[in-house]
Formats: structure tokens, C-alpha cells, sequence
């Protein structure tokens, strides 16, 4: 069920047709500009699972010899090293070994589920067990649209992604890094990135992590947003921390996870694999070396903080042997994702992967057919928090402004899927089997018009009109027609309401954490 929200146009809601009548505040209604969002997806369908007990125990056993036998490097971290030292674990030069057993016991006191608050509490998410929830693309440099085509990302393209996904009915969260603003130093561009996020939209939102001292910028301003108590008690932030694979721990994403983990706040721990160049070309030893990473860095977590909430991350993908790039939506891929979330919930985690993966320079068959394979296939994963759930293009290195709405219309699909057969008298339409009889239609019948606005999912953005409609109206691909709708997004998009004082904090303090220091671009 959708969850209304404000209205945003409550100006015009105030105007009356001169006739009062029904069909004018119908079409009132229909053309008024108005916000909803749906609640995260709570699943009705099973998850699939592609690896029976045996399989799961063997990679197991080897995810602990690779810990106990081969360790992991925490590069440049003498505190962590120390932290693992007094925890037991062996420690040379840079090098963890970690006794057999010892990560799963450390991991045992991270939440299996947590609720990530947002400003506006009705957009608060549930993190785990059977539900997912769906956050847009994260990182890429690039932006691409219809009418400017590739270009780097700048300030005014995040404020715009901000926008597109707090007006996307489907998603129920702002993301992070919707694309990297490159006219920003990069010192400085994630205050004005936070600060996007927590003006421009209610939604929940992720925190900096490309220097620890970003982390406590994104954890002071948050403060200013819920307050210093909420924040201490509650998790408002779940932000990404990639593991250097193969069984790197590099002292930038683990000073940033120290910081959010001392904090309270979210991290999901996440490996980024492309199979064949930072992983085994095998399912089965990529699935070992993830989980070994995971164990780890989720352990780490817990000495920082017992009960710190983290995430399973599993960003996983294969290569091209015979030009080196990565591919999306591949087989592999996808047993791997699969295989990833029964371990995920083995080690009672919530789990994050999958993303409307493609490697498509463009918003076109392709990036439809991989982008599809990758969101269906987190879906039947059980997977809890899909990053990268729309705007993806190019591998990763371009955020899509027409992709965006392509995909955030899809994942309303999720949603339905995620519903699973009803089986109420309703759903067993017994009466609409015996008013209509044999040789009968249904298109009249009571049931017929008593579900049929709410019976099928339909498109907000694909074409279903007939040929000569669609060929009087300019013959118009989805592309084109979801250029359109980007145009129309932006243009009703209203800021939700803040208040003052709260934002006069904001703004006053990222404008002296900016003059705190010259610009770095470097």
C-alpha cells in the first residue's frame, strides 16, 4: 500500500470549478501535482536459494581458513591492528589472522534488523527480514541526458537527482553519491551533497565516506537535522563501506566506518568484486572470498562498537576476458548474488546487493534487458537494501537523468511481484467465475468493476496506446518519453518543508566548514 503524503500543489487545491461539479474536481484531480511513496517492499514471495547445506557449509569452512590461514591486510591502521590483537587475533606487519570461529562470534552482536529514520517519519525504513528497500544509483562522475548527452556531474545534477527521487512514487530512499559533482572541491562537495539530501527531500538518506573526517561531518550534520539525542539513540544514516578486494582493508572506508559504527549509525559492508580480476572466476570462490571479507570488516564493526547495525554487502559482477570491462546481468552474477543471501541470513544480517546494473553507454535495449536480469534477480535474492535500484548506465560511470525515470517506473514491478498471490475470497474471484459463466467476458462483471483500479500494476512512463495514436503523437521511444517526464518532475517538484531555524543550522554550518579551508581538488 502507498503511503499519501503532502500536497503539493495546495494552492490549486484551493481553486473551484465553476460548475462544482464531479467531473470538473476529477480532472482537477488528476491534473493537480501530488507526492506519494510507497512503503518498502514487505515480501509475500519466497526467496530463491541455489546452494543446498552441504554447499553453504563448504564455503563456510573456507571463508574461515581464508581468515585463519591466509588473514586480511588493514593497510595503514595501527589502531585497528591493535583492536584485533587484543581480540585475539594473530597480527603481522599489516596482516589479521583470525582464529577459526572468532568473526562469527563477534558478529553476533549486530542487528539482524534496524529502522533507518528519516525527517519525515512516515518515510522511515525497515531494514531486513523480509522487506527491501530501494535506493538510486551511488558514485558515478558522469551524467547523461537526451538533450546534453555525456558530461561530468555538477551540483546543480545532484540537486536534480535529490529532486527526481524524492518525486519517484517507487523509491523509498535518497541514496548517497547520486552522481559525483565535479565543479565542487572535493574537500567541500560533500557538505553541499548532505545538505541536498536533507533539504531537498524526506526521505532517508546516506552518509560521506571518502575520509573519516566526512563521516563526522555527515554524523554533526545530522545532529542539526534530528538532534543530538535522537541521533545518538536512533539510526538516521546507512552509508556504504567497500572492501579493497581481494582482503583489503584500507584505512579510508575503515576510519569512515569507525566514525559511524562509534556513532550508531548504519554501514554496510560491502566487497566490490568483479569476478575474474578481484575475485576467483568461480562462483563458489568468489561466495568464499565475499563472506571471508564480510566477516571481517563486520567484525571489525562490533569492536568498535557492539551493536553497531551493519549491512552484508555483496557488489558482485564479471568480466569481459576479451576486453577486461565488466558485464551485468550474467548468469554468474546472479549465483552469485543468490548464493550470497542465503549466507547473509545464515550470519543473520541484513543484505544488500543487486541494482539496475547494465553496461550500456545508452538508455537502450540493452541497459533495459541487463538493468531487468539485475533488479529481478535482488529481488528473488532476499536482498534488504539495493543500491544502484535506478539511474545506472555505463558500468557505473554515468548517471542516467532518463535511465533514472526508466528504472524508478520499474521498480513499482518489485512491488507487485513482492505482493504475491492473493488468496483472500477476493483473490479467488469465485463470483466472477459464476456470474460469467461459459463463454462469457469479464470486462463487465461485478468483481471486474469493483478491482479493476487497483488490479494490474500499470506504467507511469511506457507507451500502451494504440499504433496510430502513438504515430499521431510523434512516433516517440521511451527515451524520448522519458526525457519528458523528467522535464515534468523538475518542474513540479515543491521543497518539503523544514524548519527554519533547523535549516538556518544547516546552511550557517556548512558555510563555516567551508571557509574553514582552501579548496582541494585533488
Amino acid at each position: 500500500m502507498a503511503e499519501p503524503a503532502m500536497d503539493m500543489n495546495s494552492a490549486a487545491g484551493g481553486r473551484r470549478g465553476r460548475s462544482g461539479g464531479g467531473g470538473a474536481a476529477r480532472r482537477a484531480a488528476r491534473s493537480a501535482v501530488s507526492l506519494e511513496t510507497a512503503k518498502f517492499i514487505e515480501r509475500n514471495i519466497p526467496n530463491l536459494e541455489v546452494l543446498n547445506e552441504e554447499a553453504l557449509a563448504i564455503i563456510e569452512t573456507n571463508a574461515e581458513t581464508v581468515l585463519a590461514e591466509i588473514g586480511v591486510n588493514f593497510a595503514d591502521n595501527p589502531a585497528a591492528l591493535e583492536r584485533w590483537r587484543d581480540a585475539g587475533a594473530e597480527i603481522e606487519g599489516e596482516r589479521v589472522r583470525i582464529p577459526r570461529g572468532l568473526a562469527r562470534q563477534l558478529c553476533a552482536t549486530a542487528p539482524s534488523a534496524f529502522t533507518q529514520h528519516a525527517r519525515n517519519p512516515a518515510r522511515n525504513v525497515d531494514i531486513g527480514g523480509r522487506n527491501l528497500v530501494l535506493a538510486p544509483v551511488y558514485g558515478p562522475p558522469f551524467v547523461r541526458s537526451a538533450s546534453g548527452g555525456r558530461r561530468y556531474a555538477t551540483m546543480e545534477d545532484f540537486r536534480n537527482f535529490v529532486k527526481l527521487g524524492y518525486m519517484s512514487k517507487w523509491l523509498h530512499h535518497s541514496g548517497g553519491t547520486v552522481c559525483e559533482p565535479t565543479d565542487v572541491a572535493v574537500n567541500k562537495r560533500h557538505l553541499d551533497m548532505l545538505h541536498a539530501h536533507m533539504t531537498l527531500s524526506d526521505k532517508p538518506y546516506m552518509g560521506s565516506v571518502t575520509e573519516p573526517v566526512r563521516a563526522e561531518d555527515s554524523v554533526e550534520m545530522s545532529k542539526l537535522l534530528f538532534g543530538a539525542d535522537f541521533v545518538d539513540q536512533n539510526t538516521v544514516m546507512t552509508s556504504l563501506i567497500n572492501i579493497n578486494s581481494p582482503l583489503t582493508f584500507d584505512s579510508t572506508m575503515m576510519g569512515a566506518l569507525e566514525v559511524y559504527a562509534r556513532a550508531g549509525q548504519a554501514c554496510i559492508i560491502s566487497p566490490f568484486i568483479v569476478g575474474g580480476a578481484m575475485a576467483p572466476t568461480t562462483v563458489a570462490g568468489t561466495l568464499t572470498q565475499v563472506l571471508a571479507e564480510v566477516l571481517a570488516g563486520v567484525a571489525y564493526s562490533q569492536l568498535v562498537r557492539p551493536g553497531a547495525p551493519v549491512i552484508m554487502g555483496a557488489f558482485v559482477t564479471s568480466i569481459d576476458m576479451n576486453s577486461g570491462a565488466p558485464t551485468f546481468g550474467t548468469p554468474e552474477a546472479a549465483l552469485i548474488t543468490y548464493g550470497a543471501g542465503q549466507l547473509a541470513r545464515r550470519l543473520g544480517l541484513p543484505y544488500r546487493s543487486g541494482g539496475s546494473f547494465c553496461g550500456s553507454k545508452l538508455p537502450d535495449a540493452q541497459a533495459a534487458y541487463e538493468a531487468a536480469n539485475s533488479l529481478n534477480m535482488a529481488m528473488l535474492a532476499g536482498v534488504n537494501f539495493m543500491l544502484h535500484s535506478c539511474g545506472w548506465l555505463e558500468g557505473g560511470l554515468v548517471s542516467s537523468y532518463e535511465k533514472f525515470v526508466m528504472d524508478a517506473d520499474q521498480l513499482g514491478a518489485l512491488h507487485h511481484i513482492a505482493k504475491g498471490v492473493d488468496m483472500s475470497e477476493n483473490g479467488q474471484a469465485m463470483d466472477a467465475l459464476r456470474e460469467v459463466g461459459p463463454g462469457g467476458h469479464f470486462l463487465g462483471c461485478a468483481h471486474t468493476q469493483a478491482n479493476f483500479k487497483d488490479a494490474f500494476w500499470r506504467s507511469d512512463l511506457l507507451d500502451y496506446k494504440p499504433f496510430e495514436t502513438w504515430d499521431e503523437e510523434g512516433a516517440r521511444d521511451t527515451q524520448t518519453l522519458a526525457s519528458l517526464r523528467v522535464t515534468k518532475m523538475l518542474g513540479d517538484y515543491q521543497q518539503p518543508s523544514l524548519d527554519p531555524a533547523v535549516n538556518e543550522a544547516l546552511a550557517d554550518y556548512v558555510a563555516r566548514r567551508k571557509d574553514s579551508e582552501p579548496d582541494a581538488f585533488g
